[in-house]
């Protein structure tokens, strides 16, 4: 339905990715006149590329979604009850293993680049406009001339030079692993699968943590055109055995056969599994490797001519994907912006711009940024990590609380000492920390699978 509304007010959107077109989706039903940018047109930007992530989504990103009148994906996508977690040491040994419910909220990840497309195919069809167009620095002066408010969402490369590195929230000078992803079929997700995890089976997703080599993760997913499937997620350390494997993957074929023979040489508990899986022929953009840098940057920007111009998802901070925090921090961001300038009565300037972001920083990107640095080992924050984890394992009610911090981070922001990860434990179980931690006995050797199917490939 083509939105009758007269606006008197104008907004333009500068990249056409799940975030950017969630914010001119939603600037457009608060009554704005929105033009949204993208270097590609709908159908390369559904056909022609990989999808930006797995882009798992708790329940905080859906509550903003809603806020939003968009679909979350929770009816169509398969649904994630829990993490099932499992640590190795150095030397192999099988140390931590626990099963986390999500309590309250479920996790769907859905291809960002359905997403995308029916949020596009939806902004057209209610009055918003779609140039594509490339936007240089000297176009995007022209562009934020022309209109009230401007937001920049073109990921961590195009336009994110214009908002400056914030140091002070920025901790690493490099990308923390390499990453490889590819997105699979082949496996159901009833109980019978991963069943050797936990009771929940597929409804739940699997990690993995090898010391001094990197990280894995699967997930049920919602690929764009084969549906209800599987989505693997590999972390390596720099300089590990496991990036040198990640680097060789050039197809979605050699992807797969790299994560076949990884869980074969390093996770076989898992591995009757991921032998089942097969790639998704129709699309050969379902896999993808790189790096990221986390980093954020300032909120604001401006053009060449002074204008300013916020920053917007990948834009304002690049997470490791790690614990999921890049696509919903984007989301939470894109949803508070809009609900901000639906309600504003003047000028969408600095001053208003900067305003808006420190208040996400507050509510959200701190928190997010202080977990994913939880989840990547992060040395500062090893000791605290370790006793978490410990934790997790022996009291369920805890396991549930630490995956819990994937959905809602904000809790996290407190504990800097092991005397507050103490307190964050005794809180949430009700007993002595030291108490419940004395109790803990590494796993020994982690259950394996015993799943068949007939798909299944040597």
């Amino acid at each position: 339905m083509t939105s009758q509304r007269k606006s008197t007010r104008s907004a333009a959107v500068i990249g056409a990715g799940q975030t950017g077109v969630t914010a001119a989706l939603g600037l457009l039903d608060a009554g704005f006149d929105v033009t949204l940018y993208s270097d590609r047109d709908q159908r390369a930007l559904r056909d022609d590329v990989p999808a930006t992530g797995t882009a798992l989504e708790f329940g905080e990103t859906q509550q903003a979604e809603s806020a939003l009148g968009l679909d979350t994906y929770t009816a169509r996508a398969p649904r994630h009850t829990g993490l099932t977690v499992r640590i190795a040491g150095p030397e192999r040994e099988e140390l931590i293993a626990f099963d986390g419910h999500f309590d309250g909220y479920v996790g769907v990840a859905v291809d960002t680049r359905l997403k995308a497309d029916e949020r596009l195919t939806a902004f057209a069809e209610r009055g918003g406009r779609f140039i594509v167009q490339q936007v240089t620095p000297e176009k995007l002066g022209s562009i934020a001339a022309g209109v009230d408010l401007t937001l920049v969402a073109t990921g961590r490369g195009g336009l994110s030079e214009l908002f400056p590195v914030d140091e002070s929230r920025t901790p690493y000078s490099a990308p923390q692993r390499s990453l490889l992803t590819v997105t699979v079929t082949g496996l159901d997700h009833d109980d019978s699968v991963f069943a050797h995890r936990s009771r929940a089976g597929g409804a739940r997703s699997g990690f993995s943590i090898f010391a001094e080599q990197g990280e894995g993760w699967w997930g049920p997913y919602l690929h764009k055109d084969a549906g209800p499937s599987w989505a693997f997620l590999g972390w390596a350390r720099p300089g590990s055995d496991w990036e040198k494997r990640f680097a060789a993957a050039d197809s979605a074929d050699s992807a797969l056969r790299i994560v076949r023979e990884l869980y074969r040489d390093y996770i076989d508990w898992d591995l009757p599994e991921v032998q089942a899986t097969q790639v998704i022929a129709e699309d050969p953009h379902s896999w993808l490797k790189g790096a990221v840098r986390p980093v954020v940057r300032a909120g604001v920007g401006h053009t060449g001519s002074g204008h300013p111009v916020a920053s917007l998802g990948d834009t304002s901070a690049a997470y490791d994907p790690i614990a999921g925090q890049g696509a919903q921090s984007g989301l939470i961001q894109a949803q508070r912006l809009v609900a901000a300038a639906a309600v504003h009565d003047g000028p969408f300037d600095e001053e208003w711009i900067g305003r808006q972001y420190r208040s996400f920083l507050a509510a959200r990107g701190d928190a997010a940024n202080r977990v994913t640095r939880l989840f990547l080992g992060d040395p500062e924050l090893a000791d605290i990590g370790n006793t978490l984890f410990a934790a997790a394992a022996v009291e369920p009610r805890f396991a549930s609380a630490l995956v819990g911090l994937l959905h809602r981070p904000q809790p996290f922001l407190g504990i800097d000492s092991l005397d507050a990860a103490g307190r964050f434990i005794t809180e949430v179980t009700g007993e002595n920390a030291d108490a419940l931690l004395a109790r803990f006995e590494p796993a020994g050797r982690f259950d394996r699978s015993t799943f068949t199917s007939s798909l299944a490939t040597a």
